[in-house]
């Protein structure tokens, strides 16, 4: 898979990253590619990927600023008339179309020109109030949906962008789970200015700091959203001797089903568990923000899947999870 990489040693764990962010390069982008690159350090990121708005300027001088504490994953934003998407783990210098709308029955023909360099294609920012903003398209095709864009907080206008975006993905988990086709969610800053990056961050468990190894853990989902590097999250359903983590799968079984999450960085929070039925569990952190909740369930019933969110008290998103499924 072509990207900016050097790995040195970096196995399997969990990485944090940044997967929609502009340069200079893109119109509104205030930073330099050096830049970006010192400011993703500082945000504890492990990796990010370069999305200009349809252009590949930027590819040629990202290894520079790559290394082995720094994975560049080259991408696109592909700004179309009706609705925002991003390609990620294009080629050097790949440019991908972005002349048309939902009309023209043109998308599928790209998405497949960027799935066969073994690219993924994310959905962005799809309910954004502005000019071609806003997501016109099937989902169908699509590899993920980015559901938080940018701070979530309680008094940002923006906020009702991402809600709507979050329990779009959700309402159609269920169905997309039991019909073997779900598309996991992720979360991306969308940076174009100072102190923008790593606000959200995508944490994925991969095989190891490589393009090919991080969006495998992406497209699995295998991964969960922080609003920064201060938020840590664990998450795992057990049933007897099974035990899952987020993106696994926990095989049918007669025991009773235990969702348990710990949270650190989030103080006075408020976890809650989703299932197709809705949130069916609540519970709060300590004002130090630290704790472990847990909720039980029976054999399975008829759940397909578990998930977590943890909010601050005036409602805003600290961490959301990909779900388990349960078989």
């Amino acid at each position: 898979m072509p990207g900016v990489e050097r790995v040195a040693g970096r196995g399997g764990g969990w990485y944090r990253g940044d997967c929609h962010v502009h340069s200079m390069s893109s119109h509104g982008g205030e930073l330099t590619p050096e830049r970006l690159a010192g400011e993703a350090r500082a945000a504890g990121l492990d990796f990010l990927a370069a999305t200009e708005h349809n252009n590949a300027d930027t590819h040629g001088v990202w290894g520079r600023y790559a290394g082995d504490d720094l994975l560049v994953v080259l991408g696109q934003e592909v700004t179309t008339r009706t609705g925002h998407w991003l390609a990620l783990g294009v080629r050097p210098g790949q440019v991908v179309e972005w002349r048309y709308g939902a009309g023209d029955g043109l998308v599928d023909r790209h998405l497949d020109e960027v799935h066969r360099v073994g690219g993924l294609c994310v959905v962005a920012h799809p309910h954004a109030p502005y000019d071609s903003g806003t997501f016109m398209y099937p989902y169908q095709g699509f590899d993920v949906v980015e559901v938080w864009n940018g701070p979530w907080s309680s008094d940002l206008p923006w906020q009702a962008d991402n809600e709507a975006a979050l329990a779009e993905w959700g309402r159609g988990l269920d169905a997309g789970i039991r019909g073997g086709r779900w598309r996991p969610a992720m979360g991306n800053s969308d940076t174009h200015l100072s102190g923008q990056i790593g606000i959200p961050q995508t944490v994925v468990r991969a095989e190891e700091l490589s393009t090919d190894a991080v969006l495998a853990g992406i497209r699995a989902g295998r991964s969960w959203i922080a609003e920064s590097a201060a938020v840590e999250l664990s998450f795992t359903v057990s049933a007897g001797a099974q035990r899952v983590g987020v993106g696994g799968q926990l095989e049918s079984c007669d025991e009773p089903v235990v969702a348990r999450v710990g949270v650190r960085g989030v103080p006075s929070g408020v976890v809650s568990f989703h299932t197709g039925a809705g949130e069916v569990h609540v519970g709060s952190l300590p004002a130090a923000g630290v704790g472990t909740l847990e909720w039980r369930t029976g054999a399975a019933e008829s759940a397909a899947f578990v998930r977590v969110e943890v909010r601050h008290p005036g409602g805003g998103m600290a961490a959301l999870s990909n779900p388990i499924i349960l078989r």
